[in-house]
């Protein structure tokens, strides 16, 4: 592969600072295609295509030129040093892929001085699989392990990329998706079985230009992953311009799907100034994202900002997270956020959702935090939040900002120990945040709702005095305690401990199909049939 100039990750990338890319060249099919093979015994003066006659270095396979069907195969449990790079001239065809990989026992070990491991850049038909990479020197602070980049000046995308059962460490981003321009990028990129660790700004990042809320246009789609674990990504303490330490981040992308993934230990050394902290996994500027089945936990924040386990960031629309648990998260479990005041943080779920124990730095965030400048149509329902003391203070389940238009909270299970279990900075409106047929719980203290300038201490006098926790003129909402298989207010320390907020007294719920014309699903948060109406929370008994 004649040496193309690799791009890279840099800082400005979890900047959303720039990307598009152009079309995916294509090429007069060859009736055959090539393997070759790289050994540590092998000789760069042999011919390399087969294991007996491999080649030794990289730098040797660099030179070759991989045509769409070719393979390139390392050898396994062996180490070898530089870069592999795909550039324009090389791959292409989604349904003939180039395949990057390794052969014999084990996987192949790629270390990266300067440099990503696997570079592709403006081209797609590819397929890395079973590869350790690692990075060395200036590879932690600007470059991603694998990076996917597209920079050509006429757009469209390139078409075709699956990552698999690899290991990326001492990188600035685990595996990085860029583009320069909003009408180009990547589409059809599949990431599984990655371990993703011990990177300094994030795990795994797709990203791409600024973006224009007047023509909404994402230069990446059909992004898939899953089985992914995203952990110990640290951050930089030096740098308090930007976010570091982000576990898994979906930028730029319309139509992305995260399964049964895992971000957790990030952020520990994020800088303690920073703007804007670290989250486990979260999105901005992409359309049509679904997040479900995953968990965030023990996710940190060097600063007083962030640090949270999944969130929908600044100009995020027809999304969706679901079926999902947090715990432990140094911010909010939940969050949504909206930076700008432009329409486009719109039309997204958080249903069915776990969090306990989350907003253990900044209690004041709340388990569940809305924020921001405009944030339209976002339903929050079937979901079970759970919120003791933490080590630096008390804080609400919820915390609601103004900023918000035809917000709604419904059928969720909020229990306390004592700390108020909703905090609005000011008096929402009905037609900002509605709250209707939520259970509220406080085993430890007094029942309290701060709303505004005012403090209630019980259900009906908050209900009397904001129009909240009714329906048609009629009272909903209760005070119970919902019986949880753990306690009266389980504490939650690893994923497998989510059982024990199944309740033992369920309470039935609103008939949300009926009522509001939204859709309850079919089932709860550990799969089990949902009632009808459902019972409150995100687990039905």
């Amino acid at each position: 592969m004649p040496r193309t100039a690799y791009v890279t990750c840099a800082a400005a990338l979890l900047m959303a600072a720039g990307g598009a890319c152009a079309a995916t060249p294509h090429y007069a099919p060859r009736s055959t295609a090539t393997t070759y093979y790289v050994s540590a015994r092998g000789d760069d003066g042999s011919s390399g295509t087969s294991p007996g006659t491999a080649w030794k270095s990289l730098a040797r396979a660099e030179r070759a030129v991989l045509h769409p069907g070719d393979r390139l195969l390392l050898e396994g449990g062996s180490r070898f040093t530089g870069t592999i790079t795909l550039g324009t001239d090389e791959a292409g065809n989604a349904e003939r892929p180039v395949i990057v990989g390794s052969y014999g026992s084990g996987r192949a070990t790629i270390t990266a001085t300067d440099s990503p491991a696997v570079s592709v850049h403006n081209t797609a038909g590819v397929e890395i699989r079973d590869l350790t990479l690692t990075g060395r020197g200036t590879a932690r602070t600007k470059d991603a392990g694998i990076n996917l980049y597209a920079d050509l000046p006429d757009g469209g995308r390139h078409n075709g990329v699956r990552i698999s059962g690899v290991d990326l460490s001492g990188f600035s981003v685990g595996i990085g998706i860029g583009a320069t321009k909003a009408q180009g990028g990547f589409e059809n990129v599949t990431v599984e079985q990655a371990r993703l660790h011990d990177n300094k700004d994030a795990g795994l990042l797709t990203y791409g230009p600024a973006f224009d809320p007047r023509r909404r246009a994402y230069p990446h789609q059909n992004i898939d992953i899953k089985d992914v674990v995203a952990y110990h990504n640290q951050g930089d303490p030096t740098a308090s311009d930007r976010h570091t330490g982000d576990g898994i981040v979906l930028g730029g992308v319309r139509h992305a799907t995260l399964d049964n993934s895992s971000a957790h230990d990030n952020g520990g050394r994020s800088a303690a100034d920073a703007t804007a902290g670290p989250v486990g996994i979260w999105a901005y500027d992409s359309a049509d994202v679904l997040i479900e089945h995953s968990t965030s936990y023990r996710n940190h924040t060097g600063s007083d900002v962030d640090g949270a386990g999944f969130g929908f960031d600044s100009n995020v629309s027809g999304s969706t997270i679901q079926y999902n648990l947090s715990f432990q998260n140094d911010g909010s479990g939940y969050y949504v956020f909206s930076r700008n005041r432009n329409g486009t943080h719109s039309d997204n779920t958080i249903r069915y959702n776990i969090s306990g124990d989350d907003a253990r730095k900044l209690p004041l965030h709340g388990a569940l935090t809305i924020y921001g400048k405009d944030i339209r149509k976002l339903d929050v329902y079937q979901n079970t939040v759970i919120m003791s003391r933490t080590p630096a203070g008390s804080g609400p389940a919820v915390l609601l900002r103004p900023g918000n238009t035809g917000v709604s909270l419904r059928n969720n299970l909020l229990a306390t120990a004592g700390d108020p279990l909703i905090s609005a900075d000011t008096s929402l409106s009905a037609g900002q945040v509605v709250l209707q047929g939520n259970l509220y719980d406080t085993p430890r203290g007094q029942w309290t709702v701060d709303w505004g300038k005012d403090r209630f201490t019980d259900l009906a006098s908050w209900r009397a005095a904001t129009g909240q926790e009714r329906v048609r003129g009629k009272a909903v909402g209760i005070t119970a305690d919902p019986c949880f298989a753990g306690g009266r207010l389980p504490e939650i320390t690893a994923p497998g401990d989510a059982h024990r907020l199944t309740p033992g007294c369920p309470r039935d719920g609103l008939d949300l199909r009926e009522l509001f014309g939204t859709d309850p699903g079919a089932a709860d948060h550990f799969g089990r049939q949902v009632g009808n109406p459902p019972a409150i929370g995100a687990v039905e008994p």
